[in-house]
């Protein structure tokens, strides 16, 4: 069974929850590691449970908003993975750059993934073994193919976050005698990798499992890796508090050595 199309929709209709607070007076509050939470975060997370449960009941949900809720995968190593509202910080300064993400996790491993820009109107979205897909406010949806750059004629796109600053990473440029840096919220910087955009998004600073899953699997059908610094694909299995390592995500393979040198 083919269950893309369907998260696509629900991710879309999650987006339509969310429009319906920006631009508006909203309530903002303070979880317990410093981050915000909006009524967009909550009305989006209820929607989508209640959505995913009808379904596909067997399988358990693992939300940003609900974490405690979340005990195991189902017998046959499925859970679902989502974010339901990617950069709130984006959201509340209302520059666009925020999504709802959606991840299939068989075994670990992101299997199907949607992204969705609702303020921007464009959905990635990707299905192991299918290819990675992007659709932009209403046009024909398109494959996105795989990527090769040649570096050689022209400088770098190095993609980063808009709201973390990461020393690291400076320390990490200096390997480059040129490049280009482009700033974005939320996972749309995997989106800029996945299709071209940007030929590398290293991140050094702290993510969680429902930031990068949907998006990985997007990168990953479009030919590119999400790997951490020993090279190594992340992974999603189930240790608290779901935390990722320090990862770079890169579009062409046979740069590979560059980034990691």
């Amino acid at each position: 069974m083919d269950l893309l199309p369907a998260i696509e929709l629900i991710a879309r209709e999650a987006g339509i929850a969310i429009m319906s607070f920006y631009h508006q007076q909203r309530s903002i509050v303070e979880k317990e590691d410093g981050s915000p939470l909006t009524d967009a975060d909550t009305a989006a997370h209820h929607f989508i449970v209640s959505a995913l449960k009808t379904l596909a009941p067997s399988i358990h949900i693992l939300s940003e908003e609900s974490v405690p809720d979340f005990s195991e995968p189902n017998k046959d190593g499925f859970y679902w993975l989502v974010d339901p509202l990617d950069g709130t910080k984006e959201f509340i300064s209302c520059n666009d750059e925020f999504t709802v993400n959606i991840a299939l996790i068989e075994n670990g491993h992101p299997i199907l993934g949607v992204v969705y820009a609702p303020a921007l109107n464009v959905i990635y979205s990707a299905r192991k073994g299918f290819g990675s897909y992007k659709q932009n406010d209403g046009s024909m949806r398109k494959r996105i193919g795989e990527i090769h750059r040649e570096f050689g004629k022209r400088n770098i796109k190095i993609v980063s976050s808009r709201s973390h600053a990461d020393e690291k990473l400076q320390v990490w440029l200096k390997k480059f005698e040129s490049y280009e840096t482009i700033t974005m919220g939320s996972s749309l910087k995997f989106c800029l990798v996945a299709e071209g955009l940007a030929d590398v998004y290293p991140r050094f600073g702290p993510t969680c499992f429902w930031d990068t899953a949907a998006a990985q699997c997007v990168v990953e059908e479009a030919g590119g890796s999400v790997l951490d610094l020993n090279g190594f694909s992340l992974t999603y299995h189930l240790n608290k508090p779901y935390l990722n390592p320090s990862f770079i995500a890169f579009g062409d393979q046979e740069k590979r050595m560059l980034f990691f040198s």
